[in-house]
């Protein structure tokens, strides 16, 4: 397919039910107080994520990677495609060949005086919960997929200590499920939600258990669940996203609508041999312990039901980009993960947290459904 870079692209639906005027309409938000029980039988949500990036002009040229939703799993979450509009030189999507994660890249030569690009993108979703009480028998793992999230990654090596604190964590555990399970609750007990890291967090999981210091933001604790879990023989991953609506459970903190700028998640999965992959989320849990209202424990009511849920079930609020780690970006340099717009100016990469000198903004809607 041709890709255009100064007009607008229509949407690829994967399918024709798909294109109905009803998605065009905005959806009024709704919570509710029901218990915290997501699951495949509150259907489909479509989302409509809009990503408007103004890179600051420095006399030299820049390019743009723009992370777009490119998990698709029939199940719980559908890319419906991209369009977008803007004034690059150059715009093409990437699909990287051997993780999948997706992206629109964009380049505008050095004269350039306002760089602008807008990126629109929609995506099906659906409530996640397995339930671990009835084990089965899931499709076997090809070997390469098991390879891919069974190897150590730069920030995650899986010997020397982290090798170690797995082995003591699972020690006494029988099975795959119950590895997962000591794995997670090990974490929620042992870790803490940090409000003055940067963003999401970097995830160097070795740099947290040699110092000891369990907080951070999900990117750390989600990326400490997958490395241990690799650790102690699992096949796990990042998932990296971002939040695109309030929740409908009542949890204030686990959700975020309109403008999502800052509200990028990065969430786990576990492959259990008897159940497939398992969602998990403990950064989320403490997420709850810190934000949701003062005074709040582990031991808090509202705080245990989080934990209980969030090891094997997430409300579909958030949208999947990629699993992608180490990711080397397309005539770019390689990241330990793509989970925020990254940019270049000449021959310096610009800081994805800063809007003094990446400017960008991301807003989401939620539209009617008719899946």
């Amino acid at each position: 397919m041709t890709h255009l870079p100064n007009r607008r692209r229509r949407f690829l639906l994967n399918s024709a039910a798909w294109c109905t005027s009803s998605l065009l309409a905005p959806l009024a938000a709704h919570a509710d107080t029901r218990p915290f029980d997501p699951g495949p039988a509150d259907g489909w949500r479509v989302f409509e994520l809009t990503t408007k990036v103004e890179p600051i002009n420095s006399g030299a040229a820049t390019t743009v990677w723009i992370p777009v939703p490119s998990v698709d799993v029939p199940d719980w979450i559908r890319p419906m495609g991209n369009l977008w509009q803007g004034n690059a030189t150059t715009v093409r999507e990437w699909h990287d060949p051997v993780q999948g994660a997706g992206l629109i890249e964009a380049s505008w030569d050095a004269g350039c005086a306002a760089p602008t690009l807008e990126i629109t993108s929609r995506v099906a979703t659906r409530d996640r919960a397995v339930d671990l009480a009835r084990p089965g028998r899931a499709p076997a793992l090809d070997a390469a997929t098991r390879a891919l999230y069974t190897r150590p990654t730069h920030l995650a090596p899986l010997d020397g200590i982290v090798g170690k604190t797995a082995r003591n964590i699972t020690a006494g555990a029988h099975g795959d499920l119950a590895k997962a399970r000591a794995i997670y609750e090990w974490i929620v007990e042992n870790t803490q939600r940090n409000p003055k890291v940067r963003g999401c967090g970097l995830g160097d999981i070795r740099f947290m258990l040699e110092t000891g210091d369990l907080s951070g933001k999900c990117a750390d604790l989600s990326a400490l669940f997958t490395g241990l879990a690799r650790a102690a023989g699992l096949p796990a991953r990042d998932v990296y996203g971002i939040r695109v609506a309030d929740s409908r459970f009542g949890y204030h903190s686990l959700g975020k609508s309109g403008d999502v700028s800052g509200a990028q998640h990065c969430r786990a999965e576990v492959w259990l041999e008897e159940f497939g992959w398992v969602p998990v989320d403990p950064a989320d849990v403490r997420k709850v312990v810190l934000e949701e209202r003062p005074g709040l424990t582990l031991a808090s009511p509202i705080v245990a039901a989080a934990r209980k849920t969030l090891f094997g079930a997430w409300e579909m609020n958030w949208v999947a980009y990629n699993t992608a780690q180490d990711l080397a970006l397309p005539d770019g340099p390689t990241i330990p993960f793509l989970m925020y717009p990254q940019g270049r100016c000449g021959s310096t990469m610009l800081d994805s947290l800063s809007a003094d000198t990446f400017a960008y903004d991301i807003k989401a809607r939620e539209l009617k459904s008719t899946l």
